[in-house]
C-alpha cells in the first residue's frame, strides 16, 4: 500500500510508539497527585513541555497542551475574543482557514462578533495589504494559517506579523498545524502571539496537540475544572502521550531541513508528470517556493473524486479529495471557490500529500495510476469506460 495522505494524518516514528508504550507502563500516575508515583508523572510532564518549547525556541511556560490542532485554534479564537472583547469585536480571517477556525469564527459572529473574512488570490494567498486593509480600531485578533490544509499554499504569515507590529493591541494568531516537520517554523520570525499544532501532523499520536502563547496574552480557557494547565486548560493530562508527542516534536523539527529539500524534490517530479495529464488542472501557485513541499493539489472536472480515490484504492494507493474533516462531503470546496473555481472543478479537488521517506518512484507510480484510472473511468458518469 502506497499511503499518500500525510495532510489527513501521519504514521507515529517507531520511536513514539516506544516511548509512549514505555512512558504508559512505567508513569502512569496523576501529575496533580502530591505522592510519589504523581510526582514522577509530574517529572515527566514538565521535561515534556521543555523539550517541546526548546525545540520552538520559546519558554515553557509558552507551551499550553491540548488535545490537538481543533482544540488550539478553538482556544486561540474564543480565548481572545472573550479576553480582549472590552477592546472591540472584531476579527479578521480568511476565507480558506480550517473549518476549525472558520467555523469557530462563524459562531462568535452568531454571538456578536464581527469578523472580516478575506479573499485569497486565484493561487490562494491572502494578501498582506488585505489584511492591513482590513484593520479597524475595534480590531481585536488577526487568525490566518501557515500552509492551507487543502492546496498546501504557503501563506504570508511572517509578513503579516511584521505588519502588525505597528498594531500591538492586536492578537496574532498562527494556525501552523500543516507547518512544523514541513517548513521553517519559527513563531518568533512570524511575531505570533499564538500558534497552533497537532501531534499526528507530524508523526506524533492522535488526540493531543499544543498551543504555542507568548507571554503576556490572555485567554479565557474553554473548559472550567482543577485548573490544569497554568489554568488554561483543565482535565487531567494524558502524561505518556505528552510525552510521546515532545519526542516527535523534538525529531520532526531536527529533520525539517532536509527533509523539506527532499520533499521538495520529489513534488517536483509529481508536478512534472501531472502537468502532461489530459483532465488535470493543478491548483496552487506555479511558483514552488509559495508551495508546501508535501502537498500536491489537482482537479479532475467531469470525474467523481470517491470514484477516482477507489479506484487508485484499488490499485495500492491512498490519497484524499480535501481536509480529513470534510472527506465525505460532495459539496465543492470552500477554499477553490474562494479560489475562483467553478462549482465543477471545486467539487473534484484531489490531495496527494507525503513524506521525505517516499520515493522518486512512488511519485512515478502515483502519476502512472492516475493516468491508467482516468483512462478507465468514464468522465461523464463516473463508473467503468468501456
Amino acid at each position: 500500500m502506497l499511503y499518500m495522505d500525510y495532510c489527513a494524518t501521519t504514521p507515529p516514528y517507531s520511536e513514539v510508539i516506544e516511548t509512549i508504550s514505555e512512558c504508559m507502563r512505567i508513569f502512569y500516575g496523576n501529575p496533580s497527585s502530591l505522592h510519589r508515583v504523581g510526582l514522577e508523572a509530574e517529572d515527566m510532564l514538565r521535561k515534556a513541555r521543555q523539550v517541546t518549547a526548546s525545540a520552538l525556541g520559546v519558554k515553557p511556560s509558552e507551551i499550553v497542551f491540548t488535545s490537538g490542532g481543533t482544540e488550539s485554534n478553538n482556544t486561540a479564537l474564543k480565548g481572545v475574543s472573550a479576553a480582549y472583547r472590552s477592546r472591540g469585536r472584531h476579527i479578521i480571517t480568511s476565507a480558506i482557514e480550517h473549518a476549525s477556525v472558520y467555523e469557530a469564527a462563524r459562531q462568535l459572529e452568531a454571538d456578536g462578533y464581527r469578523v472580516t473574512f478575506l479573499p485569497v488570490d486565484e493561487t490562494g494567498a491572502v494578501s498582506v495589504r488585505d489584511v492591513e486593509q482590513a484593520i479597524t480600531k475595534d480590531t481585536i485578533m488577526v487568525s490566518l494559517m501557515a500552509v492551507n490544509n487543502e492546496t498546501g499554499r504557503i501563506q504570508p504569515v511572517e509578513e503579516v506579523g511584521r505588519m502588525l507590529l505597528q498594531y500591538p493591541k492586536i492578537v496574532y494568531h498562527v494556525d501552523a498545524v500543516q507547518a512544523l516537520g514541513k517548513i521553517r517554523t519559527d513563531v518568533k520570525a512570524w511575531n505570533a502571539d499564538l500558534a497552533s499544532f497537532s501531534a499526528h501532523k507530524f508523526r506524533g499520536p492522535k488526540g493531543v496537540g499544543f498551543l504555542y502563547r507568548r507571554e503576556g496574552v490572555n485567554l479565557v480557557p474553554l473548559l472550567a475544572g482543577g485548573g490544569q494547565e497554568m489554568g488554561l486548560r483543565s482535565g487531567t493530562e494524558n502524561v505518556p502521550v505528552l510525552v510521546g508527542m515532545a519526542k516527535a516534536v523534538r525529531m520532526a523539527v531536527e529533520k525539517q531541513p532536509e527533509a523539506t529539500a527532499r520533499m521538495y524534490g520529489l513534488r517536483s517530479i509529481l508536478t512534472e508528470r501531472l502537468k502532461h495529464l489530459e483532465n488535470v488542472l493543478l491548483h496552487g501557485s506555479p511558483e514552488a517556493a509559495g508551495m508546501a513541499p508535501h502537498v500536491v493539489h489537482f482537479s479532475c472536472p467531469g470525474y467523481k473524486p470517491e470514484v477516482v480515490i477507489h479506484a487508485l484504492e484499488e490499485r495500492g494507493i491512498c490519497i484524499s479529495t480535501r481536509s480529513a474533516c470534510a472527506s465525505g462531503e460532495e459539496t465543492p470546496s470552500r477554499v477553490l471557490q474562494a479560489m475562483g473555481l467553478g462549482r465543477e472543478e471545486a467539487a473534484t479537488g484531489l490531495r496527494v500529500s507525503f513524506s521525505s521517506e517516499h520515493t522518486e518512484q512512488d511519485m512515478e507510480r502515483m502519476a502512472d495510476e492516475l493516468e491508467r484510472v482516468l483512462n478507465t473511468i468514464s468522465p461523464k458518469t463516473g463508473g467503468r469506460g468501456r
